[in-house]
């Protein structure tokens, strides 16, 4: 359990050049500023002016650490070891990011914060056997760390402590690179180091098929602009990418690159992750956010790197099962720069 006299509040990483605020309320990214063309700052991540808003749910996921188990397990069921776990069901038919009450509903302790050049932010949590349906207690720490004038890297670090039990967690920060408030995300272009996506069914539940994007909407293998097909796949992108041809550096695959042709500014993810949701914020819809911004449909997206979704009851999809003892660890890479 947290401390509780843990209360949620704002930590801020700043180097001169970028400054991000964070909560220890679900490891949320509130605010991010990076400089574009002309080194004009602006802030390019959605969110709201204070905590109250989080607090009462009004955040569709907005720049939290998802978990224990990211995305949608099907039916809300599992079964591990030859025992069936019943989790809530917050988005019908399925449970969604952890259940009703996940990692980013969670004021999680503050570790330590460190200022100077390279600035950084630990926080840490314990999620206990049972909560939210899960089996086991779990240690779970996250690090986000300045580590270039212009780069942020986050560590997302869990443990079992008796029991095998599913993990995957994922930062859901939606970004726009134009700005927070500049409306729509359809004419930034995206790369997607991806040949393959899982298909979903009506229920936006993976079949369990691994399809190549090759002549298809989803294809992103080269740079294109996200509203360039987005009207062929229903509402919008909401598909989990196969991270399976990316560039390496340092443990981590290329996952992704985004550019805002307006500011100039470019997002480049780096991951070790097996797989990315992209999601350009179909259900976003009149929120009142930032300094009186209202974001509506597609008004920022999502580059959530995960573990396939409903993995845990796809014997063909990588496991999420990590064991009492063992470390799940997940490296998310944000480099910015001006192109």
């Amino acid at each position: 359990m947290a401390d509780p006299n843990t209360k949620p509040e704002l930590f801020e990483l700043n180097n001169g050049t970028m400054s991000v605020l964070i909560t220890n309320l679900g490891c949320t990214i509130t605010s991010l500023s990076v400089p574009g063309k002309d080194g004009k700052l602006a802030d390019v991540v959605l969110g709201f002016d204070s905590l109250e808003p989080y607090l009462k749910g009004a955040a569709p996921y907005f720049g939290c650490i998802v978990g224990r188990v990211a995305n949608r397990i099907k039916d809300g069921k599992f079964t591990l070891n030859g025992v069936e776990f019943s989790l809530p069901i917050n988005k019908p038919p399925n449970s969604l990011h952890g259940g009703h009450k996940g990692f980013d509903k969670r004021v999680w302790d503050l570790v330590e914060h460190k200022k100077g050049e390279n600035p950084s932010v630990t926080f840490k949590y314990h999620a206990h056997d049972g909560e939210e349906g899960y089996p086991g207690d779990v240690s779970v720490t996250a690090t986000y760390k300045l580590t270039s004038s212009t780069t942020l890297r986050l560590d997302m670090e869990a443990v079992p402590e008796n029991k095998p039990t599913p993990i995957s967690l994922a930062q859901h920060t939606y970004w726009n690179l134009a700005g927070h408030n500049s409306g729509n995300i359809l004419d930034h272009s995206i790369q997607i180091w991806a040949n393959h996506i899982t298909p979903v069914d009506q229920n936006t539940i993976p079949t369990g098929e691994i399809m190549p994007v090759k002549g298809t909407p989803f294809d992103f293998t080269y740079e294109k602009r996200v509203g360039e097909s987005i009207h062929e796949v229903g509402i919008g992108y909401d598909h989990n990418y196969v991270l399976d041809h990316g560039e390496e550096k340092s443990g981590l695959k290329h996952a992704a690159k985004v550019k805002d042709p307006s500011s100039s500014r470019v997002l480049n993810l780096w991951s070790n992750a097996p797989g990315m949701q992209f999601y350009t914020g179909n259900y976003v819809n009149g929120v009142a956010g930032k300094g009186g911004a209202v974001y509506g449909k597609h008004a920022g997206l999502c580059l959530e790197t995960q573990g396939f979704p409903n993995a845990i009851n796809q014997s063909n999809f990588p496991s999420v099962v990590v064991q009492p003892g063992e470390k799940y660890k997940h490296t998310m890479l944000f480099e910015f720069s001006v192109e």
